[in-house]
């Protein structure tokens, strides 16, 4: 009989004591603890296994779980003796920054300060109050939410002394998803604040700390070393292009089989196409974790990543870059691969300048692989990871450039049957509901109105091939539908700012467009691609703010 499979549920013991299904990842803790790295710092996906990886840990080495080897007889870590030894020896203090989504720094740091008192209130309902010295009994009644920012900085390591002393060990500290508060700081633009913080905090309780046994952190992006692990050389960084603990987050392909094959399941190439693609180090053939849970469950195909991994900050990158990145993003959407430098440790402080960041962090998203590296040219090849990621990557783009999607559809419906009034009365409302979201300047104007333009267009890949910047005629239009079905109409789009030194109004702005058009001969392209020349429609799109005006 086939075990039960539930999904979303990260604790080990809760998994292993009622037989759900479970796919054994315990060399993970064989592995890093032979490696003997002080601390590991270990970047992967959103949904690939880090947090019930951070939990297996913790449930192997606490000793809240010692006589409990019932939880791991059958599984790798208990092939060898000197681990079944080691079970349940070792105190861990385990925390996550999982749902730190604030939006200030006083509320994050506030949420920070509640987490670390829970962990205070777990050892003190299982430490003997008589064991305690008088300051320990001082440090466990003061570590409350209310505790100042001083104490908060020295929390972790204060607790780890004292573990250290009662114990007579010194304690695992796990910290899983510890980035994404920083991920909301840059958003929400808190950033400085925060990290000043997270440096002192990190640097007192991974590097100064002389009670710290060893240390495991997670996240999905590194964050440089400079902006918030400064001067800590005891870390060891893996990330998606490393070559340790490659086959430990996420699913290989014969661990796939063997469960489909559990449940009955027979479409082993489709699968392939779905979730396969994932690459970590020389390890190909990695699987979606959460989407094959799913599909096992359900019995079907369809794109379960989707609801874990949005990121309003790709969005944001991809809204401010240039021509290059808007054409990139095409060819993604398109199923070809891009040539792009790479560069896994994340400087927030560079992420608009660095037109290159969007795809480093995409790949630590998940969203795209790398496919082969020049060691000439030091680029990378990459392509979208799947099927999947295809179809999120494309639900997404529409989503970051649209709120209304009603007003989105009926916009496309007006340009497919050239309406220019209902074409002015939905970008209108288009403008007005999603411009807000972004944040927008005089010197990236342009790339924003390109960047949302061609987000409306995303939904008509089925009829159209769509370019923007190519050249035409005597110079490069902004976007170009090339129709699929030759007695499609092709569609011309020039779109600019006002200008107020030289241009009056949206209406003379709009005309300059249109004029551009002609005097470029940008419907050269279509003509030469046998569209008939009474078959092609050219719009001037004119912007100012939020204002839009479309003329034809």
């Amino acid at each position: 009989m086939s075990r039960i499979i539930i999904t979303g549920e990260q604790n080990f013991s809760v998994l292993r004591q009622n037989n759900f299904f479970y796919i054994d990842k315990t060399k993970f803790i064989k592995d890093w603890w032979l490696g003997g790295d002080p601390v590991t710092l270990i970047t992967r996906p959103r949904r690939f296994g880090k947090t019930l990886t951070l939990d297996t840990v913790n449930t192997f080495f606490s000793p809240e779980f010692l006589g409990r080897s019932d939880l791991f007889e059958g599984l790798e870590i208990f092939e060898d003796e000197q681990f079944r030894n080691l079970q349940g020896t070792i105190p861990v203090i385990f925390i996550s920054f999982a749902n730190i989504k604030e939006p200030n720094y006083k509320q994050t740091v506030a949420l920070i300060k509640d987490i670390i008192s829970k962990a205070y209130r777990y050892f003190i309902k299982r430490l003997d109050p008589r064991k305690l010295t008088d300051w320990e009994k001082d440090l466990f009644a003061a570590m409350t939410n209310k505790m100042t920012d001083v104490e908060l900085k020295m929390s972790l390591n204060n607790l780890a002394e004292c573990l250290t002393y009662y114990y007579k060990n010194k304690p695992i500290i796990l910290l899983d998803e510890y980035d994404t508060p920083l991920q909301e700081a840059w958003l929400k633009k808190f950033w400085e604040p925060l990290v000043d913080f997270l440096r002192g905090f990190f640097n007192a309780t991974f590097k100064t700390n002389r009670y710290l046994g060893r240390a495991l952190i997670t996240g999905i992006t590194r964050v440089s070393k400079e902006s918030i692990f400064s001067d800590m050389n005891n870390l060891e960084v893996v990330t998606t292009t490393s070559d340790f603990y490659t086959d430990c987050f996420g699913f290989t392909e014969q661990e796939v089989f063997t469960a489909m094959d559990e449940y009955g399941l027979t479409s082993y190439d489709e699968v392939k196409r779905w979730y396969d693609g994932f690459i970590f180090g020389s390890q190909k053939e990695i699987y979606n974790p959460w989407s094959i849970v799913n599909y096992l469950k359900r019995k079907k195909f369809a794109a379960y990543w989707a609801d874990s991994s949005s990121n309003k900050l790709v969005g944001k990158l991809i809204a401010r870059g240039d021509e290059i990145i808007k054409q990139e993003t095409e060819d993604l959407l398109n199923g070809k691969s891009i040539i792009t430098r790479l560069d896994e440790q994340i400087v927030f402080s560079q992420l608009y300048d660095n037109q290159d960041a969007i795809w480093s962090f995409l790949m630590a998203s998940g969203y795209v692989k790398p496919l082969s590296f020049n060691y000439d040219t030091e680029k990378y090849e990459i392509a979208l990871t799947n099927y999947e990621s295809q179809r999120i990557f494309k639900t997404l783009i529409s989503e970051w450039f649209n709120k209304d999607r009603i007003s989105r559809n009926y916009f496309q419906e007006a340009l497919l049957s050239d309406n220019l009034d209902e074409i002015n009365e939905q970008m209108q409302n288009i403008t007005e509901n999603s411009f807000s979201y972004f944040d927008t300047n005089k010197n990236q104007a342009e790339n924003f109105y390109h960047a949302f333009v061609l987000g409306l267009m995303v939904d008509l890949t089925p009829r159209y091939n769509i370019y923007s910047n190519r050249q035409s005629g005597f110079g490069r239009y902004d976007i170009c539908l090339f129709p699929k079905k030759i007695n499609d109409r092709g569609i011309i789009i020039e779109f600019k700012v006002m200008k107020p030194k030289i241009e009056k109004n949206l209406k003379e702005t709009c005309a300059n467009a249109l004029q551009q058009i002609r005097d470029k001969h940008y419907i050269n392209d279509l003509l030469k691609n046998g569209v008939a020349e009474n078959n092609i429609y050219v719009y001037g799109f004119a912007f100012k703010g939020q204002k839009v005006l479309v003329c034809g």
